[in-house]
């Protein structure tokens, strides 16, 4: 049995291990277009790889995929992140846990997730082609021919692993194929602003964003950057609204409660406490609710409070900003910027197209796809690569 497999990233090579494994007296080769191997494991978690999650039941994570979520669900139950887990134990790799269920390896460094996955390559025979660019597939028969300027190759089965790639998407669709068109997920928010502008670098472990003149709303830690605005309840909103955003040109508004889900009356309920308690305290030295004092500042500022003024002075006017600004800041949002080195896309071929209990096109027989070649993505956690390394199981059990 020949078996070809299309890119050589996180899907393609383990899918081609598991294959090699089961069948080792079978021909797998794995064709990368680049002379680089496995580079988006290489950058994630700032060179860490965030190689899955702490969560193991399907139940607990299919929230966290946008794109794919409860048609997931048969797929974790058959490859989840506890068996990753194993699979990595029983090659030599130990991984640890970090408080937010983020998964690494216990090195902390992802060329040891590369390096296992050459060892096994190299241990089970497999052929791996680089700079070798996918330019035509047909099907032949129950035979596939695979060509690029240089070769040609034929396989009984094909496994296409590319990653986000547009020139695969135009193949497949030659082939084919319906594919729903990639857009940018997983960003971070352009803002300029006074009232964040130099601020970068502070966090708020607990803020709640909602886009305003839609649904879209998330919570969690948030951070200032160069930029705008980033930190999980950004990266979360970005890749829920990733298709809506795309249309309004990522120019929109943002209501942001940087104390969470505390409401305007209970933070002005406090600021009369801290009033009347506390009326001698300068207000600027002093931030409430344990809030950065350089954001606190640079917020009483913005509302009118004289920076040497105490509680007891704080007139109603300035303290009702206050409270609007801490719980209901509107800030306009103009453009996107990526996510540090890693880039995820919401598009791909359609799952209708995919068996998922095989990975195998419906209508093409010995042909399957596996990873983000796929329209699936995830927030951030390990969750993006737990959907290759589950893809890339159930295809070398179905092959």
């Amino acid at each position: 049995m020949r078996v070809v497999v299309i890119g050589g990233g996180a899907a393609g090579f383990f899918s081609a291990i598991n294959i090699a494994e089961k069948h080792p007296d079978w021909k797998i080769t794995i064709l990368e277009k680049s002379s680089k191997l496995l580079s988006k494991v290489k950058v994630s978690g700032g060179g860490r790889c965030n190689v899955t999650n702490g969560r193991s039941a399907p139940a607990e994570l299919i929230p966290f995929y946008p794109r794919g979520n409860k048609k997931l669900y048969s797929v974790f139950k058959q490859f989840s992140t506890s068996d990753m887990v194993d699979w990595l134990s029983q090659r030599g790799v130990s991984t640890h846990m970090e408080e937010d269920l983020r998964m690494f390896p216990s090195t902390d460094n992802s060329q040891t997730i590369i390096d296992c996955f050459l060892d096994q390559c190299k241990k089970l025979n497999i052929t791996i082609k680089t700079n070798w660019s996918l330019d035509q597939i047909t099907q032949n028969g129950a035979e596939w021919l695979i060509k690029s300027t240089a070769e040609s190759l034929i396989a009984d089965k094909v496994v296409i692993a590319t990653g986000s790639s547009p020139a695969t998407w135009k193949i497949l669709q030659k082939v084919g194929f319906k594919v729903t068109n990639p857009v940018p997920s997983l960003f971070t928010f352009n803002i300029k602003d006074e009232r964040i502008n130099g601020l970068m670098g502070l966090a708020f472990p607990n803020a709640s964003v909602k886009i305003t003149n839609t649904k879209l709303e998330e919570s969690g830690p948030m951070l200032i950057t160069h930029w705008g605005l980033s930190g999980p309840a950004i990266l979360k909103l970005s890749s829920w609204g990733a298709r809506e955003l795309h249309q309004i040109n990522y120019k929109f508004s943002i209501l942001i409660n940087f104390l969470g889900d505390l409401s305007p009356n209970k933070v002005r309920e406090d600021l009369l406490v801290q009033k009347n308690n506390h009326p001698k305290r300068k207000i600027t030295n002093y931030p409430i609710y344990d809030l950065p004092k350089r954001f606190w500042t640079q917020i009483c500022v913005y509302c009118g409070v004289d920076e040497e003024i105490p509680f007891g002075e704080l007139p109603k006017k300035q303290a009702n900003k206050l409270v609007e600004e801490l719980t209901q800041g509107l800030y306009s949002v103009n453009g996107k910027s990526t996510f540090k080195e890693e880039f995820v896309t919401s598009g791909g071929i359609k799952l209708s197209e995919v068996d998922l209990n095989t990975f195998e096109a419906r209508r093409f027989t010995g042909l399957y796809l596996a990873g983000e070649v796929l329209d699936i993505d995830a927030l951030t956690g390990g969750f993006n690569f737990q959907a290759c390394w589950s893809g890339g199981w159930i295809i070398s059990q179905s092959i």
